[in-house]
């Protein structure tokens, strides 16, 4: 039997993450809480740099494979807080502490003091197969 979901479904699971995402942080691994993604490395967390996130900085279309995506628009200029290699970007809603969303990046050794940056990336909710 052949499987379906509307696009309105998918795309309310990824506006949960367009509308709610107010801050982006760069980790020193996966951090597996809230409080581990929005908690300084320096102070028992794996926060090294965080941005301001807004709903323009997203964008649901068209899955590029199938299904829908949300496109999370490149930062710049984000102080470091603490030294260390960033490996996971997470998307956090902290209005509700709530960790929206968690996903490896390019390793890039940050230094404190510097600013650091991001790629676009894509978040793709395929259709069912």
């Amino acid at each position: 039997m052949p499987k379906s979901v509307s696009d309105a479904v998918l795309d309310a699971a990824l506006d949960v993450i367009a509308s709610g995402c107010d801050l982006m942080t760069l980790t020193e691994g996966e951090p597996l809480s809230f409080a581990e993604a929005n908690t300084a490395k320096s102070a028992a967390g794996r926060m090294l740099a965080s941005f301001a996130m807004t709903a323009a900085d997203f964008a649901i279309s068209d899955g590029l494979t199938s299904g829908r995506r949300v496109s999370v628009a490149a930062k710049t200029d984000a102080p470091v807080g603490d030294s260390g290699t960033a490996d996971h970007v997470a998307l956090l809603d902290t209005v509700n502490g709530r960790l929206l969303f968690v996903t490896t990046m390019t390793s890039q050794v940050l230094t404190a003091g510097n600013l650091a940056s991001t790629s676009a990336f894509d978040i793709e909710i395929r259709d069912p197969a």
